[in-house]
């Protein structure tokens, strides 16, 4: 099947769907700058152990590790601009089609997009958290500083703020991940796009979403462990299908 049959389809079963959710992964930001982590040769863990530089066991044992690693990346983030997949994205849900996005990203870049129920089942960077007196605070009263300084930013109370995005060895937001489980279940037609389907339990949401009778659309560069199950694949640039695949869609 040609590169347009497959946009023509994906479209026929968003067209068709009742109730459409999607699942994005860094692919789909990765054309707003943002690198992904487990690509190989480009993935940002190709470099860095993350149990080093990005569990919640090193952060309380030396958070300057952690903020060493993260201050290029956070500058990235700060300056990235949503892509065509991120406004493509936006605009079916604009148009009724998609319910919710349930994302592997901490970027906000859906949000900054227009997209309004934004599930992010692996946090954010728009709040910190004191990880000794548990006060929070926007993520925003701390960022020029650290990107002027580099140092880890503190409480009052002498301990570490720790940005809202889930490190490893942390339990994911538990209410936001009952919310993505349960429009797993309720949705008919699950649009993956740009995600590897390589971590749990984000990448068992598919699965979970055919045994409740849903189709599925994958569009992502390289292949996934839920291709064979998918009703379709498209193995092509996330930024440049959705937006045609919207361009064949009513409205």
């Amino acid at each position: 099947m040609s590169l347009e049959d497959q946009i023509e389809r994906a479209a026929d079963l968003l067209r068709h769907a009742r109730y459409v959710v999607a699942l994005t992964g860094a692919g789909v930001s990765t054309p707003s700058g943002i690198p992904d982590f487990r690509s190989p040769r480009s993935g940002l863990w190709e470099k860095d152990n993350p149990m080093v530089v990005a569990s919640i066991t090193s952060f309380r044992t030396d958070p300057q590790v952690f903020y060493n690693w993260l201050r290029p990346l956070a500058e990235l983030i700060l300056y990235a601009q949503p892509n065509p997949a991120h406004l493509a994205l936006a605009h079916l849900e604009q148009q009724g089609l998609i319910r919710a996005i349930i994302t592997q990203n901490i970027d906000g870049l859906h949000q900054r997009a227009g997209s309004r129920r934004v599930l992010e089942v692996h946090g954010h960077m728009r709040q910190a958290t004191c990880i000794r007196c548990y006060k929070q605070v926007p993520a925003n009263s701390l960022v020029a500083r650290f990107l002027a300084t580099g140092e880890a930013p503190t409480c009052g109370c002498g301990g570490a703020f720790k940005p809202d995005a889930i490190l490893f060895g942390e339990q994911l937001p538990i209410r936001v991940l009952n919310q993505a489980i349960a429009e797993a279940r309720r949705c008919d037609l699950l649009l993956v796009a740009g995600s590897s389907l390589h971590v749990v339990p984000a990448a068992e949401l598919p699965f979970l979403a055919a045994d409740h009778g849903a189709k599925a659309i994958i569009v992502n560069l390289e292949p996934t462990d839920f291709d064979l199950r998918a009703d379709l694949v498209i193995n092509d640039d996330v930024a440049e299908v959705l937006p045609r695949i919207v361009d064949l869609l009513p409205g």
